[in-house]
């Protein structure tokens, strides 16, 4: 039997309230846009606005239209076009891109940092808010031009769909999602685990690649695994998915069974591939993924299932980040 999760993976789950209905309700929009309890989530340069504080530590800052510091924020949020994410905690929140030619203005006490590595320290709620934001606003950048007529393109739908704006043409762009499967493959009693040269020493993660055009998830996961490491896959149950807008991939996560235990791998994208035991795990002799990442989830969920007491609680098992 798949393994199930009983929480969700970071990113994923219902942080928002995306009410698409109102994408396309111009008047609404509008109103919602002038609501002094309004929520704006700035971007600049890809990095997101975080505060650090005694009471809650690290934490998102959004910006509300009603507070004084809407003022710095407020030429963006005319000429940007901000991006409607939806109701968060009963306000209608939006994204909205800053100038990145320049340094950004100062907001509410709080710096622009990157995302990706803070994850883990913020509230689950705020970092899917902050990473979807992030995403919409890389693709509305990367998609300001028509890819077909080469005209401009202005953004419809709340910022949910970009238009070319040639009257002969008026072809619609939608925000780009590149499925990646991640796969955990054991034999039982070991888990196969690889590494990227560039990785600092002792670190190791799961399988995973991007699936191919007119390519199934399932044979994706046979595919990858194959060329990474030489072995071949008997079956493959998927596990969770995990959205990572880095820039703009879904990961698909699969528990596999391997029908062949000799590495060889067939192309030069892993340094090196073997496999592990729990015993090795636990002792710190591989540093493994994090639990905020998927591929932490599903190592942890494995060694979980055959071990006398839960990875998180073996003092000397390490991840890549402190625990």
């Amino acid at each position: 039997m798949p393994l199930r999760r009983d929480t969700r993976n970071l990113l994923a789950g219902a942080y928002v309230e995306r009410a698409a209905h109102r994408r396309k309700d111009g008047e609404w929009l509008a109103q919602a846009l002038n609501d002094p309890a309004s929520l704006y989530v700035p971007i600049w340069r890809a990095r997101s606005l975080l505060a650090t504080s005694a009471d809650r530590g690290l934490s998102a800052v959004f910006i509300e239209r009603r507070d004084a510091s809407f003022v710095s924020l407020e030429p963006y949020v005319r000429s940007a076009q901000p991006t409607f994410l939806g109701l968060y905690r009963g306000n209608a929140c939006f994204a909205v891109g800053l100038d990145d030619a320049g340094p950004p203005p100062e907001l509410g006490g709080g710096e622009f940092q990157e995302l990706i590595a803070l994850l883990g320290a913020l509230d689950r709620d705020e970092a899917g808010l902050l990473a979807y934001a992030r995403a919409l606003l890389l693709w509305r950048d990367r998609h300001r031009y028509c890819g077909k007529c080469g005209a401009p393109a202005q953004p419809i739908s709340g910022g949910h769909a970009m238009q070319c704006t040639n009257e002969h043409c008026r072809t619609e762009t939608f925000p780009r999602i590149d499925p990646a499967i991640i796969v955990l493959v054991t034999d039982g009693e070991r888990a196969l685990l690889g590494r990227q040269a560039s990785w600092p020493v002792g670190r190791y993660s799961t399988i995973a690649g991007f699936v191919e055009a007119g390519e199934s998830l399932e044979d994706a996961v046979v595919r990858e695994v194959l060329e990474e490491t030489g072995i071949e896959v008997a079956h493959a149950d998927y596990h969770s998915s995990q959205p990572w807008p880095f820039p703009q991939s879904l990961m698909l996560g699969f528990m596999a069974h391997a029908a062949t235990t000799q590495i060889d791998g067939q192309d030069d994208e892993l340094e090196d591939v073997r496999w592990f035991t729990r015993d090795e795990i636990a002792s710190g002799a591989v540093r493994t993924p994090p639990p905020v990442s998927i591929s932490g989830c599903l190592i942890e969920d494995w060694y979980n299932a055959g071990a006398t007491r839960p990875l998180r609680e073996e003092p000397a098992a390490k991840s890549w980040q402190a625990r």
